[in-house]
């Protein structure tokens, strides 16, 4: 199985933090936040990951090149920024057909991997992909999901002044093959895979709830939190 790393965005709201260095990079209790996502990946065997680049690609190339994952990261620079959708789209031969990741990596996630893993595997035969999802206190400013009794998505609401519930969008996603093979006849024109792909598919996306720390790392004040949490240990991924 094989991973696809959203890294590619400007992170506006994250600035001044940004301006020299890209979200993706940006040091989580000492450790750039992409490592982190491959070093947790490849703990649960997902090795082969390729990561986009847009803003400041430069020092996401310096990085791979001298990091441990520079054998197995496949990096695709973005002239202009494809959107969240138009960046799987161009690249499902990476996902060769089979089940595979799609990761926004702009969040600080100690997830159970395995656990998620293992709910994609026995999700609901009509759903077509699985969304991991967290708790927020600020659901206004999130994708909020709405789910019936079989924990099936039933409902999007994204960023509304009123929510029906906090249950967000963690934008981690198992993709089935099924899906996949059907993606570029039906949502191969598509630009963002949360506000456009998303609606098409309710009633066809079973959700993993996360006990563990999730994080937009969004905004200073975001990002000061996850530097607040226990910091992740390694080894209880491969226990």
């Amino acid at each position: 199985m094989k991973a696809i790393l959203l890294a590619a965005g400007f992170g506006s709201r994250l600035r001044p933090l940004t301006n020299n260095i890209p979200k993706c990079l940006v040091p989580i209790h000492g450790k750039p936040l992409l490592e982190i996502w491959l070093e947790r990946l490849a703990a649960v065997g997902i090795s082969s990951c390729l990561v986009n680049t847009h803003y400041l690609s430069d020092q996401v190339v310096d990085f791979i090149a001298s990091s441990p994952f520079c054998k197995y990261v496949t990096l695709v620079y973005e002239p202009t920024l494809l959107g969240t959708a138009g960046t799987l789209n161009a690249n499902l031969d990476f996902l060769q057909g089979e089940d595979g990741w799609l990761i926004h990596a702009d969040n600080y996630c100690l997830a159970d991997f395995k656990e998620f893993l293992n709910v994609h595997q026995h999700r609901p035969k009509e759903c077509l992909m699985t969304v991991m999802a967290f708790r927020t206190l600020t659901p206004q400013s999130c994708g909020i999901l709405e789910l019936n009794d079989q924990g099936i998505v039933v409902g999007f609401h994204e960023k509304v002044s009123n929510p029906p519930g906090n249950l967000a969008s963690g934008a981690v996603y198992l993709l089935s093959s099924e899906f996949l093979n059907n993606y570029p006849s039906q949502m191969g024109t598509m630009k963002d895979f949360s506000t456009e792909v998303i609606p098409t598919q309710i009633g066809k996306i079973f959700c993993y709830e996360t006990q563990n720390v999730f994080i937009d790392v969004g905004t200073p004040e975001s990002y000061q939190q996850a530097n607040r949490v226990r910091n992740y240990d390694l080894r209880s991924q491969v226990s």
